[in-house]
């Protein structure tokens, strides 16, 4: 299924991977990880399985903008997949390899044009305005490790508010609901809802009420067992508050 909005085309890949296009840009956020794009990845439920998008050997290279939030989502091969020749790739600055055993492939090793960017950061990409949003875990909530420190703390990733032809999309990221987010003005809302590492469907489904966008298309879930989340029950909650939804699912 493909999502139809203000002109623009939204996929959810699986995972945190989103490919927006408009009639001028190709724009990716956070493309990879866990086989999404290789054809490798494979449900670990039922649920999964109807609700996630299948895994392929994606390799479309039609991205003119690809923008990565933090290192957990940061895939080399995946941003290869998807960036076109002239792509520019915007990674948040927190960004090490020399943190993670993920990979040893820094930004600057990719062939594409890199910018790093840090928070209460905007720009202007291919088109395309981005801003730079706050995404972290709050240190007294519930997405902490067994030491107390928050799974992803403040300064570690970002999200991005980006405006494609006109229409204001925010990306949240791997974040808690955070104070301003709801006053963001914003068309449509690609929040997570997998919870454990986010905010779940509950946070996400008050956010949007309060945010008031066009559309809402969640994303990050059922990727694997610690973010399943049953989606139709978020799209009725949403429904019963007036809030226009819509999954990309099979």
């Amino acid at each position: 299924m493909t999502v139809h909005v203000d002109g623009l085309t939204i996929d959810w890949l699986g995972y945190a991977t989103v490919r927006i296009e408009s009639p001028e840009t190709v724009v990716y956020v956070d493309p990879g990880r866990y086989g999404v794009l290789t054809g490798e990845w494979t449900p670990d439920s039922e649920a999964a399985a109807d609700t996630h998008p299948p895994a392929s050997d994606y390799r479309p290279e039609d991205g003119d903008a690809v923008f990565v939030t933090h290192r957990h989502h940061y895939d080399p091969d995946g941003i290869e997949r998807v960036a076109g020749d002239d792509a520019t790739l915007i990674t948040f600055d927190g960004i090490n390899v020399h943190g993670t055993d993920r990979t040893d492939v820094r930004p600057v090793d990719l062939s594409v044009a890199v910018r790093s960017v840090g928070l209460e950061s905007q720009g202007l990409v291919d088109d395309v305005a981005f801003w730079t949003i706050a995404a972290y875990n709050h240190p007294n909530g519930p997405h902490t490790r067994p030491d107390g420190t928050p799974i992803h703390p403040e300064g570690f990733g970002c999200g991005y508010l980006l405006s494609i032809g006109g229409t204001r999309v925010f990306f949240a990221g791997d974040t808690d609901v955070l104070d301003g987010h709801a006053e963001l003005d914003v068309d449509v809302f690609l929040p997570p809802i997998g919870g454990t590492f986010t905010m779940d469907s509950h946070a996400a489904a008050d956010l949007a009420e309060a945010m008031d966008p066009e559309l809402v298309v969640p994303v990050h879930y059922n990727t694997f067992d610690a973010i399943e989340a049953d989606s139709s029950a978020f799209a009725a909650d949403l429904d019963e508050r007036g809030v226009a939804v819509e999954l990309d699912e099979q």
